[in-house]
């Protein structure tokens, strides 16, 4: 095949583990880190929003209960193992769905998971607000009850 007929191939097609790396790493804080021997991991603040399994291409990814029980209908697409309960899918081949879906569902994974994870705002606003009444005097008040 020819360079350019591969390289027309990619557009039609766009689809593959380096333009799905590429979209999941464009989101703000998102890592990758390789686990599970071959599964390239994509994190928010160390929660997986989604999973490229690099040797026999395939994709996870979370998404919404409604979303969930509709591709779950389409063929090569079914629950992920261990986490399908949790709304998880698992594409058997990256050209299950359009790739403006994929992108779609991906980004509501993504966020999903953010909203989710640890190191927000509102988490470090709940965690000030327990720590605001020191330990001592909250001792002292259980012995003064007592």
């Amino acid at each position: 095949m020819e360079s350019w007929e591969t390289e027309r191939l990619a557009e039609i097609n766009p689809m593959n583990v380096g333009t799905i790396r590429e979209f999941c790493l464009f989101f703000p804080q998102a890592t990758e880190n390789l686990q599970w021997g071959d599964d390239l991991c994509f994190k928010i603040r160390g929660k997986i929003f989604t999973i490229v399994s690099l040797d026999d291409p395939r994709l996870c990814f979370k998404c919404t209960p409604e979303a969930f029980a509709v591709l779950i209908e389409c063929e090569d697409i079914h629950p992920a193992p261990y986490v399908g309960r949790y709304n998880w899918v698992m594409l058997d081949r990256l050209d299950a769905v359009r790739w403006d879906e994929l992108k779609e569902l991906i980004r509501q994974s993504y966020e999903m998971v953010a909203a989710k994870a640890g190191g927000s705002k509102a988490a470090a606003k709940t965690i000030t607000k327990q720590r605001a009444v020191p330990k001592s005097a909250r001792r002292q008040k259980k012995t003064k009850r007592a």
